[in-house]
């Protein structure tokens, strides 16, 4: 247990080491209010550094966010180029700040498909900060759980083929290392999943990964969470019993 200064008060805090935040709701929240949904995406876009920073000054090790899916470019072609050039916009915003708070930037997913500019900023931002000490923000961008799987599986196949290994040393370990999460190290596996928007449903995000991840699902919009509901969710991951199997 961590203790936190929290309003004032000193509370026991187990944070957890990798939260997972699949960051839902940015378009009902822009309708809510009778805009477009990109500004519902812009005032994500600017939550995520919010989030970020309080994340980071609590403790968490790594911060994943799934940014943006697979499944997402079956959008309309200007909400896809919108969301291809908010990493454009956070990064050129944003960056002194993750600097300054010593945050690493990973992104996790199919990078070489990403268009040209997206792929060179997001590169550069995990340039700038591949030195940084402090929290990871992994950012899932063109990511999909199950697509990440298969591409894992066929890895293993391509190294087995060439004699590389022998398929009956394929386990848990080594297939977890082939994945694009093993960038994070011994925190590749989330402790806690926060989906917001009042949705219960994981969207294909770390599969693998979240065998046993404990999960909230938080009414609030992506752009209404806070650094509240990200305290009060850590606490309901507090009072869960995590066993991993055991009795």
């Amino acid at each position: 247990m961590t203790e936190k200064n929290i309003d004032g008060q000193n509370i026991n805090l187990r944070v957890p080491n990798h939260i997972a935040i699949i960051m839902d709701g940015n378009g009902r929240w822009a309708k809510r209010s009778g805009q477009p949904r990109i500004a519902g995406h812009k005032e994500g876009m600017n939550n995520v550094k919010r989030i970020a920073t309080e994340a980071s000054h609590l403790g968490v090790k790594v911060l994943s966010l799934y940014a943006f899916s697979t499944e997402n470019w079956k959008r309309p072609t200007t909400e896809v180029s919108f969301l291809m050039k908010l990493p454009v916009d956070f990064f050129g915003v944003f960056m002194p700040d993750l600097i300054k708070e010593n945050i690493k930037v990973v992104i996790t997913g199919f990078k070489d498909d990403l268009p040209a500019k997206t792929k060179k900023v997001v590169r550069k931002a995990m340039e700038d900060t591949k030195d940084n000490t402090g929290m990871i923000l992994n950012f899932a961008f063109n990511y999909g759980g199950r697509a990440e799987i298969v591409n894992a599986a066929k890895i293993l196949a391509r190294k087995s083929k060439a004699g590389e290994i022998d398929p009956d040393e394929i386990d848990e370990d080594l297939f977890s290392k082939e994945l694009f999460t093993s960038v994070l190290g011994d925190y590749s596996d989330p402790d806690l999943l926060i989906r917001t928007s009042g949705e219960e449903r994981i969207s294909n995000f770390l599969l693998w990964q979240m065998a046993y991840t404990e999960m909230v699902f938080d009414d609030a919009y992506w752009p209404d969470f806070t650094s509240d509901n990200l305290i009060e969710d850590i606490k309901t991951f507090n009072d869960r019993d995590r066993r991993f199997g055991t009795v």
